[in-house]
Formats: structure tokens, C-alpha cells, sequence
């Protein structure tokens, strides 16, 4: 009797020890997978900010600038009105730069679309006094300017003067003299900068321009 007791404890002893394993890994595959989780939204996150780098840089009005410089420039060999039509243009898609930052998007109650521009008080709709009170957002409040708007306003002025400021035309229009290695480089480095400081810090408006649909990305929701 006092084997097969002793048997029998044996046993149970090992069962149970059994039941620990299982479980244990088990919680080993759960942790597994939340950490496979987790880098993935991770990197989904850095693919929805770099397709988005597009429109989040200034690349329109890069362009736009770098066909008509050298004609409102002369090529560099500026006069009076050379020089003050290129500061005009200058200033002029510094300007877009920042008022693209701020341009937003929503759709009403009935499903239409609108693009607005973001306020201190909410984003005014560009025909809101044709439509009135059928062209207002559902949230205003979300739609409202704030500091990182600035934030990219900055980034995208930046990017956008860092061509423009060392373009070649510009450069002999106004005078300067700078290194061929900084010219080419800065611009470039700057760009990198920015761009890696939209996809860490992305924006949230969707503005002229945007792709609407991206709106129920995780990491853009108002």
C-alpha cells in the first residue's frame, strides 16, 4: 500500500507539473504575439507618414519655383526689377507654404465634401457663405489651429527656403557667395530633417491636395 501511495503522489506531482509547462508557454506565445503586434503598427505608422511626405512637403511650389526663377532672375543677372519680381515670387511661395500647411478638409452630414482653412475658432470653409450652416463641420472644436500646426508650418518653410534661399539664380541675383558644397548639400540636409521629422510627427489636417480617404488611419484621428 505505502508504494502504491507513494506511486500515485508521483504522478499527480507530474501532471500538475505538466499543466505549469503548458501554460507557461502558452503566456510566452501571447507575449510573442503582442510584441509582433506592436512592430507592426509601428511600422505602419512609418509607411502611412512617408506616403504622405508628398503632400507634407512642399513639393509643388518647389517645382513651381525652380521653372520660373531663372526667368524672373535673369538667370542671376539681376536689375531693379529683376531683383524685386523675384523677391515677390519668393515671397509669394513662402506664403502658399504655409497657407497649404493650414488647409483642411471634412465632410458634412449629407457626405460632401469641403476644404477649409483652420482658425483659431475652427476652419472656415472656402463657400461657407454660400452654403451657410449645411457647409459646418460636425466638430468644429477639432478642427481648430493649433501649435503644431505652426509646428509644420515651420518645417514646410523651412524645406521650401533652404532651396529657394541657395538656389544658384538667387544666390548671384542677390550677391551671395557660398561654397558650391554648401549649396548642394544644405538643401538636401534639410529636407532629410524635415522629412524625418514629419513621419515621427505627423500632421493631422488633410488639406487641398490630401488623400481624403487616409482619414481613418490610426495615427491621424482627430
Amino acid at each position: 500500500m505505502d508504494k502504491n501511495d507513494t506511486c500515485t503522489v508521483l504522478i499527480h506531482d507530474g501532471g500538475g507539473g505538466g499543466g505549469d509547462g503548458r501554460r507557461s508557454d502558452d503566456d510566452d506565445d501571447e507575449e510573442d504575439g503582442c510584441a509582433d503586434g506592436q512592430l507592426i503598427y509601428i511600422l505602419n505608422l512609418i509607411l502611412i507618414g512617408t506616403a504622405r511626405l508628398n503632400v507634407l512637403l512642399p513639393t509643388a511650389t518647389i517645382l513651381a519655383f525652380a521653372i520660373f526663377a531663372p526667368l524672373l532672375s535673369n538667370d542671376g543677372r539681376c536689375d531693379g526689377l529683376h531683383r524685386a519680381l523675384t523677391s515677390l515670387f519668393l515671397a509669394a511661395c513662402a506664403a502658399s507654404c504655409v497657407f497649404f500647411t493650414f488647409t483642411d478638409s471634412f465632410r458634412s452630414p449629407s457626405g460632401r465634401l469641403y476644404y477649409g482653412v483652420a482658425t483659431p475658432r475652427g476652419i472656415w470653409p472656402f463657400n461657407a457663405r454660400r452654403r451657410g450652416k449645411a457647409g459646418a463641420p460636425p466638430d468644429a472644436a477639432a478642427y481648430r489651429l493649433s501649435w503644431p500646426d505652426l509646428f509644420h508650418a515651420a518645417l514646410s518653410l523651412a524645406a521650401f527656403m533652404a532651396f529657394a534661399g541657395l538656389h544658384r539664380d538667387v544666390t548671384e541675383c542677390y550677391g551671395v557667395r557660398l561654397p558650391r558644397k554648401v549649396t548642394n548639400a544644405a538643401p538636401l540636409a534639410v529636407g532629410f530633417a524635415v522629412s524625418v521629422a514629419f513621419v515621427v510627427f505627423p500632421s493631422r489636417r488633410r488639406g487641398i491636395g490630401y488623400p481624403f480617404l487616409l482619414q481613418k488611419d490610426a495615427a491621424f484621428f482627430k
